[in-house]
């Protein structure tokens, strides 16, 4: 059979569409590669906290807790930093507002700076929030959040950010999106104990997607 291109050029074409389909498929579909754990499920290794509030592990799941009267934010925030990623975690808010940060620096009001996906126990969830920048980038249609949206249980939200590209999903539903945005491109994860309230979230199986070679 005669090669339409060299196989040099085949093989980077293959790879090139392998890395397209990791970001743009969606939940429900198979993602290229595998699932890897960013948390041991037992320590918090890999991890450290800043800010005011409590962070345990407790039947397998992080449990962040805080009273409202702790005025300071408080974040478990990843030790290393990431730049383009696929990351996907299970989520329970029961009291207060919480979120997954993305490509943030620790600093600035609140203890660090940048994205976060939202997560609260209302119709904000899944929604793009840029603390100490633009505030709000994407807020979410309640309507959609309703029909994504598990209040008092356990929830599944992924988020995909290459480039400027980012994209939530709550349940399978898609939240948000937004296309070339001009924010950072890398920085820690991290989650989220919101000031002035009385917190209490759980979070489980955080894992991020190693694309298949």
């Amino acid at each position: 059979m005669k090669r339409l291109f060299p196989a040099s050029v085949g093989t980077l074409l293959l790879a090139a569409v392998a890395q397209l389909s990791l970001f743009t498929c969606l939940p429900g579909e198979e993602f290229r590669g595998h699932w890897k754990p960013l948390w041991d499920g037992k320590t918090f290794k890999g991890w450290h906290t800043i800010g005011v509030g409590s962070w345990t592990i407790e039947d397998g799941a992080i449990v962040g807790r805080k009273k409202a009267e702790e005025k300071e934010f408080g974040h478990l925030v990843s030790d290393d930093v990431f730049k383009d990623f696929v990351v996907r975690l299970k989520f329970k808010v029961l009291q207060g507002n919480s979120g997954f940060y993305f490509r943030v620096e620790e600093k600035g009001y609140s203890g660090v700076s940048g994205f976060q996906a939202e997560i609260a126990p209302d119709a904000n969830t899944g929604g793009l929030y840029e603390t100490n920048g633009r505030a709000w980038v994407v807020q979410p249609p309640p309507d959609v959040v309703k029909k994504a949206f598990k209040p008092n249980d356990w929830n599944e939200m992924i988020v995909a950010a290459k480039g400027g590209d980012i994209t939530v999903w709550v349940n399978g539903v898609k939240t948000a999106e937004v296309k070339n945005d001009p924010g950072r491109r890398e920085g820690h994860f991290a989650l989220q104990l919101h000031g002035g309230n009385d917190m209490l979230v759980m979070f489980k199986d955080i894992e991020i997607l190693e694309p298949a070679e």
